[in-house]
């Protein structure tokens, strides 16, 4: 493993473990040339997949991508990493198991938007108002009635107050 501080490719792994649910290993390491420490994870990938975008466009699936659309749509969210993280293993175990190599933008979409809607309504509504290219506070009404979302009671009567 190549260090990131320096590029030195002599790296000493000083501490591996379990992580997300058991689907990586966590790897603490040392660089040996310039003492630089960093983590690395280690997980099994089933295929190489290929994401075809709306344009037709072709590119290959990035987890790293993904996992940084959910933690926008998480901003400031009180849910706890851990559940993130195993939310999206799940999509990226869900796309691997189709059990093709080409997947549309539209299955990430509508996976990632199954797993916030059970870990937080409003990231759900966030990435949802990307997701469905929303134009209008119509828009947003629209979608909260259709879904059946209902507001946070206790919290608006705490800000009442």
């Amino acid at each position: 493993m190549r260090c990131p501080f320096c590029s030195s490719e002599n790296t000493q792994v000083k501490d591996s473990r379990q992580a997300e649910d058991n689907s990586a290993v966590r790897r603490r390491r040392l660089c040996a040339q310039c003492g630089g420490r960093f983590t690395t994870f280690e997980r099994v990938q089933l295929r190489e997949l290929t994401v075809i975008k709306k344009s037709g466009r072709r590119t290959p699936f990035d987890r790293d991508k993904l996992a940084r659309s959910v933690m926008i749509a998480l901003q400031k969210r009180p849910v706890e990493t851990d559940r993130v993280e195993q939310m999206i293993s799940g999509v990226v175990r869900q796309l691997e198991s189709i059990g093709q190599a080409d997947i549309t933008s539209d299955q990430i979409g509508t996976l990632v938007m199954e797993g916030l809607a059970r870990l937080d309504d409003v990231a759900y509504v966030r990435y949802a108002s990307v997701y469905k290219d929303f134009r209008a506070t119509q828009d947003f009404e629209t979608f909260i009635e259709s879904e059946k979302l209902q507001p946070d009671m206790e919290q608006s009567d705490k800000e009442e107050e």
